[in-house]
């Protein structure tokens, strides 16, 4: 799908916007695209004007919600199908986003692609052919891209989650000259997908799977031999478990991964908020 050209209004760039011209503004400076630039906005009484298209003032927007224009009104960048899954502004600017309320991303001490940066660094991506199982915004991809990878596969299993992709002014669009055609973007299950990549054909791998009561077949011990087959002998892979809490679930899934990972082929450790593995 196209990435959108459109503006995005939060609560607090609306008011800004509104308040500028209660005080006499025609003009207001600021980011329509939730920090990614600048630009200037025509303020009137019954509308405003941005590169060169004319948006009608919001109304009763609502805090922790990101709205486009949708040719009609502002609209929250959110559907539902099956479960509400929501575009959400953080205060760095990169947004995360949320299932049924259940925020996706890491944002409490950093921005999520600054988070995903320093995960991205552990596999070493320049020059190299990556593996990202499970894309979600695409903060991995962009930071692959940004590292010099020479190719990324990257999958999506859920439609909606690439939908708000391209709303994203974060999110990387495969079609764009800056990504020089190294990103392939599938709308794919990779628990079955992964079958489909050729034997050491990857060297370096990065998964971000759900949490494991959502997405349990991402996390078993067939899916991992998986992922030892496609990954060249030397090559690493990142592996995203978060700290779940041992004492409320009853589970180390950490330590459950690492002992799959090492059957499965590789030597694993604890690196950041998940799992190192070096394919042996």
């Amino acid at each position: 799908m196209p990435h959108a050209t459109g503006p995005l209004l939060t609560l607090q760039t609306a008011s800004a916007m509104q308040a500028a011209l209660q005080a006499g503004a025609l003009r207001w400076e600021g980011s329509l695209d939730l920090g990614r630039s600048r630009g200037q906005a025509l303020l009137a009484t019954g509308s405003w004007r941005w590169q060169e298209r004319d948006f009608p003032w919001p109304t009763r927007l609502k805090d922790r919600t990101i709205y486009h224009f949708d040719g009609e009104a502002w609209t929250p960048a959110a559907r539902y199908a099956g479960s509400l899954i929501k575009l959400v502004p953080t205060e760095w600017n990169v947004p995360t986003f949320e299932i049924d309320g259940i925020k996706m991303l890491p944002t409490a001490r950093e921005s999520p692609l600054d988070d995903a940066r320093r995960k991205v660094a552990l596999v070493e991506p320049r020059g190299r052919v990556v593996l990202d199982t499970c894309g979600g915004l695409g903060y991995f991809a962009a930071c692959c891209l940004e590292a010099g990878a020479s190719r990324i596969l990257s999958f999506e299993k859920n439609e909606s989650v690439l939908w708000l992709r391209t709303l994203n002014p974060w999110s990387p669009d495969p079609d764009a000259p800056e990504s020089g055609g190294r990103l392939q973007l599938a709308h794919a299950d990779v628990a079955q997908a992964v079958a489909t990549v050729a034997d050491a054909s990857v060297d370096a791998l990065l998964h971000d799977p759900p949490r494991f009561g959502i997405a349990g077949e991402l996390y078993s011990q067939a899916f991992y031999d998986q992922l030892a087959r496609v990954l060249r002998r030397g090559g690493k892979l990142f592996h995203y478990t978060g700290s779940p809490n041992r004492l409320t679930s009853g589970r180390d899934v950490p330590r459950e991964v690492a002992r799959r990972l090492e059957k499965a082929g590789f030597r694993a450790q604890p690196a950041l908020d998940g799992v190192l593995g070096l394919k042996r």
